[in-house]
C-alpha cells in the first residue's frame, strides 16, 4: 500500500522530495489507512526508484540538496495496477481491541473499564485530528476529504459503542 501512496502523491505533486512526501502522508493522517514508519517509507521510495517507477530530477529552484522525484511511464502503469489491486479489495476492520474484547468475560471488570476508557480517549483524539485537518486544509483532494469525513462518522459510532460497553459493566 505504501508504494501506491507514494506514487499517488507524486502524481499530485510532481518534483517533490522524499521528506516532502513523508510530511504529506503524516499531515494527511495516512497512518489511519496504512501503518508506516519513516524507515518503511524511505525503503519503499528506494524500491520504487530501483524498479524505475520513479526517477530523480534536478530542480532549478532548489536551494537545498534534495532528491526530487517524478513518476515515470512505468510508474504510471504500476500506479494503475495498484489502484486496481487495492481499489477492488474489501477487508475486515482489524482493531486489536476487538481481539482483546473476545475475552472480556475472563478479565477484571475494573481493568476492562480502563481499556474502554482508553479507547474512548484515543478515538476522540483521532476525531480531533481529522476534524482539524478537514477545517484547516483546503488542499485535501475531494475523495480524501470524503474519506476523512467518513472516518469521523465511524469514530463517532465507535464512541457510542464504547460508551454502551461501559454502561454494560
Amino acid at each position: 500500500m505504501i508504494p501506491l501512496l507514494i506514487l499517488g502523491l507524486l502524481k499530485q505533486n510532481p518534483g517533490s522530495y522524499g521528506y516532502e512526501l513523508l510530511s504529506l502522508m503524516e499531515e494527511r493522517h495516512y497512518k489511519y489507512i496504512v501503518n508506516f514508519t519513516k524507515g518503511s517509507f524511505y525503503y519503499n521510495l528506494q524500491q520504487l526508484e530501483e524498479k524505475k517507477y520513479i526517477k530523480r530530477i534536478e530542480k532549478l529552484d532548489n536551494t537545498r540538496d534534495t532528491q526530487n522525484y517524478i513518476i515515470t511511464e512505468l510508474g504510471d502503469k504500476e500506479f494503475e495496477r495498484l489502484m486496481q489491486k487495492y481499489g477492488a479489495k474489501t477487508e475486515y476492520v482489524n482493531l486489536s481491541f476487538y481481539g482483546a474484547l473476545l475475552f472480556a468475560d475472563e478479565y477484571r471488570s475494573e481493568e476492562l473499564k480502563k481499556l474502554i476508557e482508553t479507547q474512548i480517549e484515543q478515538t476522540k483524539e483521532r476525531i480531533f485530528l481529522l476534524e482539524k485537518s478537514l477545517e484547516n486544509n483546503d488542499s485535501i483532494p475531494n475523495y480524501f476529504r470524503k474519506m476523512m469525513e467518513n472516518s469521523v462518522s465511524h469514530h463517532l459510532v465507535n464512541i457510542k459503542w464504547f460508551e454502551g460497553l461501559l454502561k454494560d459493566l
